[in-house]
């Protein structure tokens, strides 16, 4: 029973990781999504490349700084 007490920290710090990768996986799909939508149903393709690069170097900088 002592090592099941031991490896809690170890199992609380892969489940924050993790949980940290399905939320960016989320934003970046809806990101990518928007995107598209924009992008083909707007007819907007440039600000729509703008929204999708910009966005994807947002979330990037926003998880980087926020982990």
């Amino acid at each position: 029973m002592a090592d099941v007490q031991d490896d809690y920290p170890a199992h609380s710090s892969t489940y924050q990781s993790f949980s940290k990768l399905v939320l960016f996986a989320i934003l970046f799909i809806v990101l990518l999504l928007a995107c598209m939508a924009l992008g083909l149903v707007g007819n907007s393709g440039l600000i729509a490349l703008l929204l999708g690069i910009g966005g994807t170097v947002a979330l990037l900088v926003a998880f980087t700084v926020l982990s």
